[in-house]
């Protein structure tokens, strides 16, 4: 054998030895992304019923977040309503007491005329009360 044949040999048998070096690793890839695939599909098969509970529960909570929305407008309503019924009575008491505060000043005095009267038919003396306003009550007006 020459040299040259030599060299092609010892060339062959490294190659030989490289591409079985590289079977062996390409096979243990292989292996790997087997066990990696059936990682993936149990880690599939716990995340689906997980994944599943959790839209149903972000179904309940839409639900209930609409619920409850709605019956905040309802209440939002209802005190609404509150407040102008409020109102309404406030200012129907303000007229009222306008609108009866002139007849009972006068009915008042009518009886307070009419009870003097009767004292003085009667015979006894009548004693005139002044009511004059306080000295405080001058000072804020």
């Amino acid at each position: 054998m020459t040299a040259g044949d030599l060299a092609v040999t010892l060339a062959a048998l490294l190659c030989a030895i490289g591409f079985a070096a590289l079977i062996v690793v390409l096979v243990r890839v292989l292996d790997t992304l087997k066990a990696l695939r059936g990682e993936v599909e149990s880690l599939r098969a716990e995340t689906r019923p997980l994944l599943a509970e959790l839209r149903d529960s972000a179904t309940e909570a839409k639900v209930v977040v609409d619920t409850a929305r709605s019956d905040l407008e309802r209440f939002d309503r209802v005190l609404g309503s509150a407040e102008a019924i409020s109102e309404a009575m406030e200012g129907s008491g303000r007229v009222a007491r306008v609108a009866f505060s002139a007849p009972i000043i006068k009915a008042a005095g009518l009886a307070a005329g009419t009870r003097r009267a009767a004292r003085r038919l009667r015979g006894r003396s009548v004693d005139i009360e002044i009511i004059r306003p306080a000295a405080t009550d001058r000072r804020r007006a």
